[in-house]
């Protein structure tokens, strides 16, 4: 018995969805990157926070905050008809033997201030260490309107054997955070590049 042949018609359906899932697949995959950076800005996720903005020849307190430029962004107006709680925090991840602390717990802040502060840095163990930190914002809400101007997170951090280092923080919360926001946290996450790269390569090697 011959099998029955799919009529032109059939055959053109057939192609059609064919197309059409071609091209929803080609949508979507432009689609991810913007939509990860969408969540990751609104989140504070992976260190998606406002970035560095244009601050160059800023000085304040001795501390020069200027190098780190990208697009211009209107100048901020400071509110000082409220203020707003910022507290930091630091973990280190496992495999990675350093120490690390706020140098300042908490500052009562006027949306639009520059402030700076620091975290004090120390590798506990005998050799030369390379970490990275990731800083994340809570609540999410804030993460988008909280500019770092100058960080420590934004480059890998080498430190030798028992070296101790303060790592300075510029930043500025925008006047457009919600006014219903009034305490905001700073956190990192400190990983071990080395860590890192060791599991990459046991990975690569197990398959």
């Amino acid at each position: 018995m011959e099998q029955a042949q799919p009529t032109p018609a059939r055959h053109n359906r057939l192609i059609g969805k064919l197309l059409l899932m071609v091209a929803g697949a080609f949508v979507f995959a432009f689609a991810l990157v913007p939509l990860y950076d969408v969540l990751c800005a609104a989140t504070g996720f992976n260190g998606k926070t406002a970035g560095p903005g244009v601050a160059s020849g800023v000085i304040r307190d001795g501390f020069g905050v200027g190098g780190l430029q990208t697009a211009a962004a209107p100048a901020s107006k400071v509110d000082t008809g409220r203020t707003v709680r910022v507290e930091f925090t630091g973990t280190v991840m496992p495999g990675l033997p350093w120490d690390m602390r706020p140098l300042t717990i908490s500052l009562d802040i006027h949306p639009g201030e520059l402030q700076q502060v620091s975290y004090l840095v120390r590798n506990t163990s005998n050799r030369t260490v390379v970490g990275q930190a990731v800083p994340s914002v809570t609540p999410g809400q804030a993460a988008q309107h909280f500019e770092k101007i100058e960080c420590f997170c934004f480059s890998q951090q080498t430190l030798g054997p028992g070296e101790a280092r303060e790592m300075p923080l510029a930043f500025i919360v925008k006047p457009e955070v919600d006014r219903n926001i009034s305490h905001i946290t700073l956190s990192y996450a400190f990983f071990s590049i080395d860590g890192q790269r060791q599991t990459l390569t046991s990975s690569r090697e197990a398959r």
